[in-house]
């Protein structure tokens, strides 16, 4: 979907800062982060939000989760902990209809998130 932005990044149209890449998922840094790590993981294929998931996309949902626990290991919070988020439409502040997962961490974390 060339109107996608998370679609014109995976196809390197607009630029990102890779911090893992396979075959099923690109992670990027986030430009807006929350915390001193903030990293985007998104499935190659477009699926518009979590909503949409279905039996057929169990390979997808590996790869997100695998790829945040490679993530937290390359940048050193496996041990200390990080936030793993999915939004799903306006009202969660979703502003890319493409399903992506927030890896957070770096630092001590607010409840309930602020």
């Amino acid at each position: 979907m060339k109107e996608c932005l998370f679609c014109r990044i995976i196809d390197k149209d607009v630029p990102s800062v890779e911090v893992f890449s396979n075959e099923t998922v690109y992670a990027f840094e986030d430009i807006e982060p929350v915390a001193p790590i903030h990293v985007l993981i998104v499935p190659r294929i477009h699926i518009e939000n979590a909503s949409q998931l279905a039996r057929e996309h169990n390979e997808i949902l590996f790869e997100l989760f695998n790829a945040a626990q490679k993530i937290a290991d390359i940048r050193g919070i496996s041990s200390s902990g990080y936030r793993l988020i999915f939004n799903v439409g306006k009202d969660a502040l979703n502003s890319v209809p493409h399903l992506h997962m927030h890896i957070i961490g770096g630092r001590q974390l607010e409840w309930p998130p602020g």
